[in-house]
This record gives C-alpha cells, structure tokens and sequence, in this order.
C-alpha cells in the first residue's frame, strides 16, 4: 500500500508566544519543520511526503524545502483550524492517489510541533496499517490524572488505562476522509486529533495504538525547544527513536 507522510505546519503557534507560527523556529540549526519532514523523508516505508503550511506561508516552506528532499511532493496551504487544514491535506492525497489510479493508500499525519519523531515510530505506524484502519502512537501517563468539575476533584481514573497521544497518527485514506466528511457537517464538534474524529464518527472502526516514544515531545512553549535541544545534543532523541 502506498503510504504519503503529512505534516502539518498550518498552525499559528499563540501559545508559544514567539510572534511567528513555531513551527518556522530553529533547533539545532534547522526549522521544526525540517526536522520533522526530513524523518519522513528518511524512512523507508513512507513514499512521499506532503507539506501543510499556514495560510500565506507556502512560499517559506517551498523556499525552505526547495530541493533538498526527494520525497516532497508537494506543499498545501492550510484553513484557519486544525481540521481545516488536515480536510485539505486530505483532500490534496486524494487527489494525487486519484491521479494515480489508486482506490485507497495510507496517510500518516504528524504535527509540525513534533521534530524529534523517530524511524522506529514511524516504521510502527506503517507495519499497523497493514492489519488496522485506523493506527494511533501513545505513551503511558506518570502521573495520576483526575477529574474536575467546578473545581472540585471529582474521580480520578485508573491509570493503567490512560495514555497520552502523540502524531503521528495513521489511517487508510478512505477512513480518515469518511470521518472528517461525517466532522464537517457537525458544527459541535471541534476535534483536537484525527483519532479522536476516527472514535467519535466511525465508532465501529478500531483505533489501534502502537508504543511512542518520550523523545517525541510536542514543541508547545519555549522550555520544551529547551528540551529538544539538550535531547539532540546529548544524541538521545536519534531518528531510531
């Protein structure tokens, strides 16, 4: 099965505060960006990667990528949300899979704000989409979670149970486009991942998870690309991660 790796570098990054979208900021001599489609660029199982940009930013990627990965087929200018923009990538591999003749392929989508994404995750995601619809990468939580309602702790959930999710997340195209069409007629429903718009919409299609890794820190605020740097250079956080 063909399998195409997006990465989506279409938000503004507010949270970070640096007063450009993250995604443009610069680790160990490279942009977040570059990392991350360099990754996939790397791996074996991927055939070719896609780049979703901010609206009025698909020049900088274009200038940033010019030539220097084989497999970048493409950049796509993002919506003003999230699933906007994972609706035009996806929309974008359906065009090319029909181009190609193909009836269906897989899609990897992984955020831009993940640079340190390793071989072994991606090798994982692409060897579960062999038996599954729809893969998810997530790690065990530390920490004791609970639940508030009003400020006030209301259950805190077994923790064996709980995992934090991570990108990428990979689907069947078929699925992951059936489910955002199902999303975009529910004006309700925000979703935050594509997995959670998977669960919500295709209740019958499992979710599988495969292992990620702590080295895959999401870049949210300027201490985590702190982190990322020391992880670099300490040549803990390398592409078998």
């Amino acid at each position: 099965m063909r399998m195409v790796a997006v990465v989506l570098a279409g938000g503004s990054g507010r949270r970070f505060g640096a007063g450009v979208p993250k995604q443009l900021l610069r680790l160990d001599g490279r942009t977040l960006i570059e990392h991350c489609v360099a990754a996939f660029d790397a791996a074996p199982g991927v055939d070719e990667v896609l780049l979703v940009m901010p609206p009025g930013h698909p020049g900088e990627g274009a200038q940033l990528l010019g030539g220097g990965y084989r497999k970048l087929a493409g950049i796509v200018e993002g919506g003003s949300t999230r699933p906007g923009s994972t609706r035009r990538a996806i929309a974008a591999v359906s065009a090319r899979a029909a181009e190609a003749g193909l009836s269906d392929c897989g899609v990897l989508l992984h955020d831009a704000a993940r640079p340190l994404v390793g071989q072994r995750i991606i090798a994982d995601c692409v060897a579960a989409l062999a038996a599954a619809d729809a893969v998810g990468v997530a790690v065990p939580t530390a920490d004791t979670i609970v639940v508030v309602s009003d400020g006030v702790m209301t259950r805190i959930p077994r923790r064996d149970s709980l995992l934090r999710c991570q990108t990428p997340q990979a689907f069947r195209l078929s699925v992951i486009a059936r489910a955002h069409e199902l999303a975009r007629a529910d004006p309700e429903f925000t979703p935050t991942d594509d997995c959670g718009v998977v669960l919500r919409y295709l209740p019958d299609v499992p979710v599988h998870v495969v292992a990620g890794s702590e080295h895959n820190l999401k870049i949210t605020y300027p201490r985590d690309l702190a982190i990322a740097e020391t992880l670099l250079r300490a040549g803990d956080a390398g592409l078998s991660s």
